[in-house]
């Protein structure tokens, strides 16, 4: 219970430290301090960064046609400017006032694309430029629509009459003033820093002394050091991030270069980390693995992100800070979750999947987590970050870690992840031939006093993947049958699987023109029962999982193994 009452204490000390920041950017964005973000206008854009994000032609048409698809969401406006209906999907909002939507008006390449994006640039200028307030200014996405005009400044200001060039370039001014105001006093988390991203690239992109770039450099530097994690990992744990932080960071290394100015030894070391990393948590299909907030993948995003990484050979199979492992072979991919939930601050999108794992072989996955719905509704978070939606061992039906359901709590700090494992060791076991790991996890020790520890190996040139489950009490003293002690260990099956049972009673994981798998276990008879797989790209979709149900205190290790049969329509060697 002390680990419980430690993550209280934790927990409601960031309460306080987060209601007082909050009441320091509302007094920043008051009419007191609003004079401050008026001042100088700089006379021009000096460069224009690269946007590295996919744009799409057809979007640029659709907005024109008053047709908005942003954050998953169509919205019509029926002829208004988009900035005067009210919408309820948060997501939405947010993506409409971060403007990175310029870039489909630049892809498209036309005048009536740059008068479009001018008009709607004006609009939002005329709207909400002098008003400091709502989703707009949130701080998060203030620091999108900074980048994105930058980006994006050619086709706004193409054809643009002087009027217009100074009410860009003045509310630019003002957006950045008060981001710089507002950056010390955002949370922990990918919106500081792509704060900092933003204002490195204003001090690059417009006339600016040097004093400023120096100290937006510098800035930046400390903020990548506090959030990139040696591995190349971010501190949400989050592989999503990884990729949305490249995307920022890549077009800036590209700025500096641009402006002949040298870029931080943190940027560049952040970047080389980072790219292997992003490649860690890629299946061969180049789906990124779904852990921690990890929703369906984008492929051609990916891969414009690592057509920047220079890195030779295989992936990384260890990435201690993150805390994740990988195992690799035959063409058969295995990553595990083999680390403590992140910090409070940082985990409203962590997940308590401790000691999950996704198998995917060839270019099929067949033991996935569920993901999340990136665009789907709230109300199913819950249900994606939960334990049982993951690919590991609950006990007593209940999560390794717990979320916040506090309304207090979750107006200051959305639904942070709170006593989950304090202590996750973990230690690799290759050895000639094979792979694999040792690890265990205390997230249950606090409310049942029982340890999870799970073992993996893949072998055989990848056919083979065993596994074992154990549950021991700490001190390895008997375990009691007191009623709660009851183990489910679930392995949630892909959609895209088809699940049999053949003669000898052996669970069989087949798919089209791909491997054909087969599931055991020495122990416990698995048995078949529904899931749900969230992270689908048309959202979520009915899928199955394997279970193995027992009582630790009559059997406290199970043995299971997934072996390769058929290797795309010929049997698999040994």
């Amino acid at each position: 219970m002390a680990i419980a009452a430690g993550s209280t204490t934790r927990l409601w000390t960031l309460v306080a430290k987060e209601f007082w920041r909050k009441t320091r950017r509302r007094l920043r964005a008051g009419p007191l301090y609003r004079w401050r973000y008026s001042g100088r206008t700089p006379e021009r854009v000096l460069i224009a960064p690269p946007d590295l994000r996919l744009a799409d032609p057809q979007i640029a048409l659709e907005i024109y046609y008053g047709r908005y698809p942003l954050s998953g969401h169509m919205v019509e406006t029926g002829g208004k400017s988009p900035f005067q209906i009210a919408v309820s999907n948060p997501g939405w909002q947010k993506a409409l006032h971060g403007f990175r939507w310029l870039r489909h008006m630049r892809a498209a390449g036309t005048e009536l694309a740059a008068a479009n994006a001018r008009a709607l640039v004006s609009d939002w200028i005329a709207m909400h430029g002098s008003n400091i307030a709502g989703v707009a200014w949130e701080p998060g996405t203030t620091a999108k629509r900074v980048i994105a005009w930058l980006q994006h400044s050619s086709v706004v200001l193409q054809g643009a009459e002087f009027p217009f060039y100074r009410a860009f370039l003045k509310s630019l001014a003002m957006q950045i003033r008060y981001l710089r105001a507002m950056a010390r006093e955002m949370p922990n988390g990918k919106d500081r820093l792509r704060a900092r991203i933003a204002l490195a690239f204003a001090a690059l992109s417009l006339p600016a002394p040097a004093s400023a770039l120096r100290g937006a450099t510098r800035n930046l530097a400390d903020e990548l050091d506090r959030q990139i994690l040696p591995d190349g990992g971010h501190v949400s744990r989050n592989p999503i991030t990884v990729l949305e932080i490249l995307a920022d960071l890549l077009p800036l290394r590209q700025t500096y270069a641009n402006q002949a100015e040298t870029p931080p030894a943190a940027l560049m070391g952040a970047i080389d980390r980072m790219l292997p990393a992003l490649r860690f948590f890629r299946h061969q299909d180049g789906s990124v693995a779904r852990f921690n907030g990890m929703g369906a993948t984008i492929h051609d995003r990916i891969a414009t992100i690592l057509r920047h990484d220079d890195t030779a050979g295989a992936p990384l199979l260890h990435a201690p800070h993150s805390g994740y492992e990988r195992l690799s072979m035959g063409g058969v991919t295995v990553i595990a979750d083999t680390g403590p939930p992140p910090p409070i601050d940082v985990s409203n999108a962590a997940h308590a999947g401790c000691l999950a794992f996704e198998l995917s072989s060839g270019r099929q996955h067949y033991v996935v987590n569920a993901g999340v719905d990136t665009y789907g509704a709230a109300e199913f978070r819950p249900l994606a970050r939960a334990t049982a939606a993951h690919s590991t061992a609950t006990l007593n039906d209940t999560s390794s870690a717990r979320f916040s359901h506090s309304l207090r709590v979750n107006d200051l700090l959305g639904t942070p992840l709170i006593g989950g494992p304090q202590h996750v060791p973990c230690k690799r076991t290759d050895q000639q031939g094979s792979q694999g790991f040792l690890a265990r996890h205390d997230g249950y020790v606090a409310r049942f006093g029982l340890l999870h520890e799970r073992e993996l190996k893949l072998s055989t040139n990848g056919n083979v993947l065993a596994g074992r489950d154990r549950f021991l009490r700490p001190g390895n003293a008997a375990i009691r049958n007191n009623g709660r002690d009851f183990v489910t260990v679930r392995f949630h099956i892909h959609p895209a699987i088809g699940l049999l049972q053949d003669e000898h009673g052996r669970l069989v994981l087949t798919a089209e023109q791909a491997d054909t798998w087969v599931f055991t276990c020495a122990e416990v008879a698995p048995e078949v029962e529904e899931s749900i797989y969230f992270a689908g790209l048309g959202g979520p979709r009915r899928s199955r999982q394997i279970v193995l149900a027992f009582r630790a205190s009559e059997v406290s290790e199970v043995h299971w193994q997934l072996t390769r049969t058929a290797i795309a329509g010929h049997s698999a060697k040994s």
